[in-house]
């Protein structure tokens, strides 16, 4: 590792001082991208990562990528397939494939000169000054810049006996569960909830969601809550709604989780529980209040349009400056960045339009802008298109695929012929959402859609026929 000078510090230990352009901590999308951005500038960088486990960032090693790596997998699964084995098979899978995506990205960086890559845990002595620990030697690192790309990691709800351990588990250690569970609660009915109950499921375990809010999906229009939830109860998934959970308790066989539905408690065993009601930034170590950087009510790092922080030359970017966390919005956030290094300094979060997202059910759900009851309540016109996916007579990819399940509906702008906002539940949504969101970042108008020439046999096809029965 090269260095400028070395000295000693109070405990006799070697410490060595560097001083680059750009300090980068945490090895998300956002960061490791203006990292590789920078040093083709001509800039010193340096990256600092706590994890060898989490080289490349969270997508590639704990969520997006593996995840549904699992929920590809576990929809491949037929009936004759012992669920244990596959379920190993899968997870295997898994983690040679991360585990080449953790090379690789390693690769990208390694192999540009002005790039100094530091194992280790970064904590702030001073403004855009760290110490970087995780060994006999300490590094003490000074830059002009400094990117805080820390990310989050799952919340522990205030629940009794909540903890991650043994049978109790976050998102991250489920994926490794072993054996496979026959029986699985999941705590949350949100995105990550759903999507591992989803999950489970198809590989073979009774799982049960408890869910605190009145139905699932709240934030989506009754007609797409239902029609989600019909698919996961078609897959064999128990939700009950209203759920309070009050406690957990982990044990050698079971472990039992106390809820309260309408005032009555009632507990359920399951060879595993999965906690998932929510995330936090990852911050613990950081000693923010030493660079002047401050913190929102949620713990999350402050920042601007522009993604500064409250100290000067510190951004914040990815999950930690409490963003939409998505490794999408993350990449954006580093060209938000980058603009201000090396560009105009004018992009903006405030760009951002019509960002979509999906919720990998099977089938899996996609959104993007206006529901039809946030458009009706905001005071638009509204028009609205919608047919069951397995009704539209011009798109028969699905029933190719044996899976017509789902809804199609799209929100539209009566008066001017805008779209306003899309929801999909079909086989392949979470390409044709992309449309749609180009569609309403562009101006192109419902009767565009309706009109275009899409390739057949195509789940695409179904904007011509839906958006032609618009009312």
């Amino acid at each position: 590792m090269p260095a400028q000078n070395i000295e000693t510090d109070r405990s006799g230990e070697a410490s060595h001082h560097e001083h680059v352009d750009l300090l980068v901590i945490g090895w998300g999308k956002a960061g490791k991208t203006l990292a590789g951005t920078a040093a083709r500038e001509g800039l010193r960088v340096a990256l600092v990562e706590q994890s060898a486990d989490m080289i490349g960032g969270s997508c590639i090693n704990i969520a997006c990528v593996p995840t549904k790596i699992l929920i590809h997998d576990a929809e491949e699964r037929r009936d004759s397939d012992d669920p244990e084995r596959y379920f190993a098979d899968a997870v295997s899978r898994r983690d040679t494939l991360t585990g080449a995506m953790r090379k690789k990205n390693f690769s990208l960086l390694d192999e540009l000169d002005s790039v100094l890559l530091v194992d280790g845990t970064a904590t702030f002595t001073g403004e855009r000054k760290v110490q970087v620990t995780g060994g006999k030697e300490d590094l003490q690192i000074c830059a002009d810049t400094v990117v805080i790309n820390t990310g989050s990691c799952p919340a522990l709800p205030p629940i009794d006996g909540a903890r991650f351990g043994g049978r109790i588990h976050s998102s991250q250690t489920l994926q490794h569960v072993s054996p496979l569970p026959r029986s699985l609660v999941v705590v949350g009915g949100g995105y990550v909830g759903l999507e591992f109950a989803s999950m489970f499921a198809h590989y073979g375990s009774e799982v049960t969601v408890l869910d605190r809010g009145e139905r699932p999906l709240k934030n989506e229009d009754t007609d797409v809550a239902r029609t989600a939830a019909e698919a996961l109860r078609g897959d064999g998934i128990t939700i009950t709604s209203g759920a309070t959970v009050t406690s957990v308790a982990d044990g050698p066989d079971h472990a039992r989780v106390t809820y309260q539905v309408e005032g009555r408690e009632q507990t359920i065993e399951a060879e595993a529980v999965l906690l998932a009601l929510g995330r936090a930034p990852a911050t613990a170590d950081l000693a923010l209040e030493r660079a002047g950087v401050r913190t929102d009510d949620r713990g999350y790092v402050a920042v601007d349009e522009h993604l500064r922080t409250s100290a000067s030359g510190v951004y914040a970017v990815g999950d930690v400056n409490g963003g939409p966390q998505f490794t999408y919005v993350s990449l954006d956030d580093n060209r938000i960045v980058a603009d201000q290094l090396f560009g105009t300094g004018r992009r903006a979060t405030t760009d951002r339009a019509a960002v979509p997202y999906t919720m990998f059910l099977t089938p899996p759900l996609a959104r993007v802008g206006l529901s039809e009851d946030t458009a009706q309540e905001q005071g638009y016109d509204v028009g609205v298109g919608v047919k069951q996916m397995a009704d539209i007579a011009a798109a028969p990819r699905a029933k190719i695929e044996g899976d017509p399940r789902g809804i199609v509906k799209i929100v539209v702008d009566s008066t001017n012929d805008q779209v306003l906002g899309a929801a999909l539940m079909h086989l392949h949504s979470q390409e044709v959402i992309n449309l749609v969101s180009l569609a309403i970042r562009h101006g192109i108008t419902a009767s565009e859609l309706r009109d275009s020439i899409y390739t057949h046999p195509s789940t695409t096809e179904a904007l011509n026929e839906v958006l032609g029965a618009l009312q």
